[in-house]
């Protein structure tokens, strides 16, 4: 699922794939015997979730670390990144791919007993499809945008919904508009309750109980959320009608600490593990693995971090409302020259932010599609390796020159020309690199108001209001594993296009790469993404920073943990401690 965060490290690439082990002294043993049922246990936050705890509106990696544990959709993905059961036994497409039937688990049920039925599954695609939606906050409508009869339903010109259709209380049926290459992916989004959620307006279920209560927010998952200490610490409890089966844990405790502190933490056994969306840094690295009482995975990340440019902004209106109107957007004149957003990617020496701050553990990458999958054109598109002098002299070329020799440029028109630079608290990668990239850029002579950092929650909600005096901002991205369509984040009216890119040509070609039949062909797909890729490194709505490893890491009591490539949550009911 798409969602962002800090380091994210907001986050995926380095050379070869599959997990590292952690050392090879017999450190990775796992305990003998049965799994034992009990205990507590400790995970570590290094930033507190917004509070937002609700499937179809939270927008940062800190609340699906608690709906990872609670919600749950129709499918799940393996190893492989296959599409496999979940909440759904099985499955059937039509013959023409434009409609997909699942029979749904007759014995799942919601934390508060009522039953899990295919009615909950309209619901949430049909709220997904409201107008208002995108309004409220919204901005998971990439999972929806295919169903037939979305654009009429989502604009009000119609109030059927024909989309997904309850076909009994165990059977449901997704319609497509055309035949979906990205069927699956969009079946797999997580289900919330028709019973807690049915009679309350669009614009107020983010502010409603079952959105924001511990005690209210009701899922299907193995465990239930049940208390928390705003900012300080959640509490999941064993869901002991889970459909898999009770849990083996009978808690799971996030506490909110401080990165420069959890290490001490891990070792005393304070705290039991540290993942998503941030880990562990690089450079405790050795540290960490002299610690006798833990186990590491690491693994390529499946994001990036990013150097965001504000290409356009919203007007005030339109921010205030929550409306995405291209038409209405209004050019950032400090940075809709592409040649200049080109200048500062050269200006910036990503390798060295690499070595220097990740200390190795990670890869430059130029293109924001996880190298994960094969679309993934690690050639084609723009490298922009570091390279000053060249920075320079496309700067020259555009106008933009010291005229009054205090070793800043001004803008072609000969005025003072300052970038303000945005960027949040909690990450200390982040945080490190922010005046480092600041210094890179005055090298060349851009001017950089580095602003002070922002609580991540004061900045989420400044970026989603189009703050209009923002012209860079860094951001982290932990990518959606289902497919590598980067429409969801790049595309025009996409809700996560924070730099209001505004590119047609681009557009097209995400929509060619979902067009049936051609998309149904792996090779014509890949070529179609390498072109959007060459596009995108070419008018540069951001530069990709990097994409570092994931470190992760957990006490060696914590038995049953068994790591997808993109999270370390994945069955959780079947973790258990030895003490």
């Amino acid at each position: 699922m798409l969602v962002f965060v800090l380091v994210l490290g907001l986050l995926a690439a380095c050379n070869g794939g599959g997990d590292k082990p952690a050392s090879d002294d017999g450190k990775g043993e796992e305990a003998s015997g049965e799994p034992q049922k009990g205990g507590t246990l400790t995970g570590a936050m290094d930033t507190p979730p917004e509070g937002v705890f609700n499937p179809i509106y939270y927008t940062s990696a800190y609340e699906a670390n608690i709906l990872d544990f609670t919600h749950e959709g129709l499918l799940t993905q393996n190893k492989d990144l296959e599409f496999i059961e979940n909440l759904a036994e099985s499955w059937e497409f039509n013959d023409d791919q434009t409609e997909v039937t699942f029979k749904l688990r007759e014995n799942a049920k919601w934390h508060d007993g009522e039953p899990f039925t295919a009615d909950d599954v309209v619901f949430t695609y049909k709220t997904l499809s409201t107008p208002g939606y995108a309004e409220a906050g919204g901005v998971r409508q990439d999972f929806a945008v295919r169903l037939l009869g979305y654009e009429e339903f989502s604009t009000g010109a119609s109030t059927e919904f024909p989309g997904v259709v309850a076909v009994d209380d165990h059977t449901v049926t997704f319609k497509f508009a055309a035949p979906n290459v990205t069927a699956l992916k969009d079946a797999s989004f997580d289900i919330i309750p028709e019973h807690i959620f049915k009679d309350v307006p669009i614009a107020d279920i983010p502010k409603h109980e079952g959105t924001l209560e511990a005690g209210k927010v009701i899922g299907t998952g193995p465990f239930k959320f049940t208390e928390m200490v705003d900012g300080e610490q959640y509490v999941l409890e064993r869901n002991e009608d889970y459909w898999q089966g009770a849990p083996y844990l009978d808690k799971i405790v996030w506490r909110i600490v401080d990165q420069a502190v959890i290490l001490g933490m891990l070792e005393n056994g304070e705290v039991d593990f540290v993942a998503e969306p941030n880990g562990f840094q690089a450079a405790d690295y050795e540290t960490v693995d002299a610690m006798e009482n833990l186990e590491i995975i690491e693994q390529p990340d499946f994001g990036y971090q990013i150097m965001g440019f504000m290409v356009n902004h919203r007007t005030p209106e339109d921010a205030a409302s929550g409306a995405i109107k291209p038409e209405n957007w209004v050019p950032n004149e400090k940075l809709s020259n592409k040649n200049v957003r080109q200048a500062i990617a050269y200006a910036v020496n990503r390798q060295g932010l690499i070595d220097g701050l990740l200390y190795g553990q990670g890869n430059v990458i130029n293109a924001p599609i996880a190298t994960q999958f094969p679309a993934y054109d690690d050639e084609k598109p723009n490298q922009y390796k570091f390279d000053p002098k060249k920075a320079k002299e496309m700067l020259d070329k555009e106008g933009y020159v010291d005229t009054n020799n205090d070793g800043f440029r001004e803008d072609p028109q000969g005025n003072e020309w300052v970038l303000t630079m945005n960027y949040p608290t909690g990450n200390k990668l982040r945080e490190r690199s922010a005046p480092i990239i600041q210094e890179m850029l005055q090298d060349v002579g851009i001017k950089v108001d580095l602003r002070q950092p922002m609580e991540f929650p004061v900045y989420a909600e400044a970026l989603e209001k189009d703050n209009q005096d923002w012209d860079i901002y860094l951001l982290g991205w932990s990518l959606d594993s289902g497919d590598p369509d980067p429409s969801g984040l790049w595309s025009t009216d996409a809700g996560y296009n924070y730099g209001r890119w505004n590119n047609p040509e681009a557009d097209q070609l995400l929509l060619d790469a979902m067009k049936a039949p051609e998309a149904f062909d792996a090779e014509y797909r890949n070529k179609v993404y390498s072109d959007w890729q060459v596009k995108f490194q070419d008018d540069l709505p951001a530069l990709i920073l990097y994409a570092q490893n994931s470190l992760w890491a957990h006490n060696k009591r914590l038995q049953g943990v068994d790591e997808l490539p993109y999270s370390m949550i994945n069955k959780p009911h079947l973790w258990w401690v030895t003490e």
